[in-house]
């Protein structure tokens, strides 16, 4: 992993936690046969182009809040 991604892509994603979750799932996804979203003329590694995606705004998270009005 290319720690210049990586410095990057914190300043997107402030919470290491959640960078991680946010890499990891993508990950998983282009190595299951979803295509990036970024072009390199370099091979990266699939973390790296997590992180380069992260970089220039094509990945977005939203965190679960559970709603706390509906009662159980």
């Amino acid at each position: 992993m290319r720690d210049d991604y990586l410095k990057e892509a914190q300043k997107k994603i402030q919470d290491p936690n959640i960078l991680i979750n946010v890499v990891s799932k993508r990950v998983k996804q282009l190595k299951n046969g979803y295509r990036p979203t970024v072009a390199s003329l370099e091979k990266l590694e699939l973390e790296d182009v997590a992180l380069l995606e992260i970089i220039r705004g094509n990945l977005d998270f939203e965190l679960y809040e559970p709603n706390k009005d509906v009662e159980a």
